[in-house]
């Protein structure tokens, strides 16, 4: 696996904090050229800081003209992690419609804008790469308070199999990774409460919840020519949450 990603160039959004970060190191790791998006500069710079010859690139996804700008001035890519997201917990019946449509376009137009960008230099070039898009099991199953969240994963998942559809005859793979709750250091404080936590084991046959590590090995898996027939498929990273 490292000697297959060296001097590879890719792309990873959301790549300075929770699983895009750790994403960024393990393809560093693995000899990658990587460069973390993300519009939260200050996180940006001491990633600069702690791993010098990782670039970084500050934009806010939300806007799309400069976020193709920006990208686009970036250069070729061999492959593209869409890591960058956002969540509004709300119930159906409260949900406004400003976040409705903030979370769309981050979670979902966003990915559409950044992988068009990647997508048409690798078809010039002549690259038979390969995009991974971070969804969610919650593009499959419908969680109270998560209105939005579950409509943008279950949108990304949709425009996945497009991709995956229009791109495969050019070589380029597309699949996207459907974790669980991930202990991150959000989610360790988000899930902390065990009367909180406990319905949400009950339903994973594993009996607990998953470790970044484990979601980054699925991300560079499917990245990588190990999973050269893989393409237009939701891996599930849930100790078994769908099959129940």
């Amino acid at each position: 696996m490292d000697k297959f990603f060296e001097g590879k160039r890719i792309l990873v959004t959301g790549g300075c904090t929770g699983i895009g970060r750790s994403t960024v190191l393990e393809l560093w790791r693995c000899g990658a050229d990587i460069i973390a998006l993300s519009d939260q500069k200050e996180s940006l710079n001491q990633l600069k800081i702690e791993y010098p010859s990782i670039e970084i690139a500050c934009v806010d996804l939300r806007n799309w003209d400069e976020t193709s700008q920006v990208v686009d001035s970036l250069g070729i890519f061999y492959g593209l992690v869409n890591c960058a997201g956002i969540i509004k917990n709300e119930p159906f019946l409260e949900c406004k419609p400003s976040s409705f449509d903030d979370t769309m376009t981050v979670n979902a137009k966003a990915i559409l804008n950044v992988s068009q960008v990647v997508a048409k230099k690798m078809i010039k070039n002549g690259i038979k790469g390969s995009i991974v898009n971070i969804s969610s099991q919650a593009s499959k199953v419908g969680f109270k308070d998560h209105l939005s969240y579950c409509a943008s994963k279950g949108a990304l998942d949709a425009i996945t199999r497009v991709m995956a559809v229009e791109l495969g005859p050019h070589g380029i793979r597309v699949n996207t990774v459907n974790p669980t709750v991930v202990l991150t250091e959000l989610g360790r404080r988000a899930w902390a409460d065990p009367k909180k936590s406990a319905e949400m084991l009950s339903k994973i046959p594993l009996g607990r919840f998953c470790e970044v590590n484990e979601v980054v090995n699925a991300i560079v898996f499917l990245l990588s020519d190990n999973a050269s027939m893989i393409n237009g498929v939701n891996l599930p990273v849930d100790g078994g949450f769908l099959a129940t």
